[in-house]
C-alpha cells in the first residue's frame, strides 16, 4: 500500500533522518544472481543506510553491488497473497527465502495493516527470529536508533493501523499535518502568554506599548 510506505517515509523526512547516502524506496527492486540466474523481489518498503553513488530516480537496487546490504525490509499484508512468508527455493525463490538467505537482510518485518498485526523478525544465525515488541508495543531499530511501532487513526481518508516511528526518547515522529497543527498550537499558546503578560502590565499601571529599554 503506497499510502503506508508513503507515511513511514514522510516522518522520517520531516524529523531530517534522511541522508543523500540512504536509500529509502517503495515497491522497488532488490536484485540478485544466484547460479547465474537473475532475481528481483520488490519489497513494500526498504531501508539502505549507504550506496556507492547516490542516482536520482533509481530503477532497481543490487546489494553489495551497487552498496550495502539493505538493513530494514517491510511487507505489507493485502488480501491478495504475495508470497510474504514464501520460504520456495526453487527459482524463482519465496521472498521470506530471498530476504533471510539470499540477502540476509538483518531486519524482515511483516505488518497486517487492517488488524494492525506487526511481526518484527531479525536475522540471527542465519534465520529470522520472531522478536517481541517492549512493553509500550514497540521494537528498537539500532541501526536506526529509532522505535517501530502501530499507531491507530485517520491520515489521508484511511482509518487504521499505521507504521510510526519514535525517537529515544519515545516522542512520536511527526506527518506533516501533525507538524502543522504542533506549530499552530504553539503560536496560540504564545499568543496567549502575551496577552496574559500585556493584562498583567496593565494592572500594575504600567503601559505594554511603552517600556523602558534597558
Amino acid at each position: 500500500m503506497p499510502i503506508l510506505a508513503g507515511a513511514l517515509r514522510e516522518s522520517l523526512e520531516i524529523s531530517g533522518f534522511i541522508q543523500p547516502q540512504m536509500l529509502i524506496a517503495s515497491n522497488f527492486g532488490l536484485c540478485a544472481t544466484v547460479n547465474e540466474q537473475f532475481i528481483a523481489k520488490a519489497p513494500d518498503w526498504v531501508y539502505v543506510p549507504s550506496v556507492n553513488e547516490v542516482v536520482a530516480n533509481r530503477k532497481s537496487y543490487t546489494p553489495n553491488l551497487e552498496g550495502e546490504i539493505p538493513a530494514i525490509a517491510i511487507e505489507f499484508l493485502s488480501d491478495t497473497e504475495g508470497g510474504e512468508y514464501s520460504v520456495k527455493r526453487s527459482y524463482p525463490p519465496g521472498k521470506w527465502f530471498f530476504y533471510e538467505q539470499i540477502l540476509q537482510i538483518p531486519i524482515y518485518i511483516i505488518f497486517e495493516p487492517y488488524g494492525g498485526l506487526l511481526e518484527y523478525y531479525q536475522l540471527e544465525n542465519k534465520r529470522y527470529e520472531l522478536k517481541q515488541p517492549d512493553e509500550n508495543g514497540r521494537n528498537w531499530i539500532d541501526v536506526m536508533g529509532l522505535f517501530l511501532g502501530t499507531w491507530q487513526r485517520t491520515k489521508e481518508g484511511r482509518t487504521g493501523y499505521w507504521l510510526r516511528w519514535w525517537d529515544r526518547d519515545g516522542n512520536l515522529l511527526p506527518w506533516a499535518v501533525e507538524q502543522i497543527e504542533q506549530e499552530r498550537q504553539r503560536a496560540e499558546q504564545e499568543c496567549q502568554q502575551k496577552e496574559l503578560l500585556i493584562a498583567y502590565l496593565q494592572s500594575q499601571g504600567i503601559d505594554p506599548n511603552n517600556l523602558p529599554s534597558f
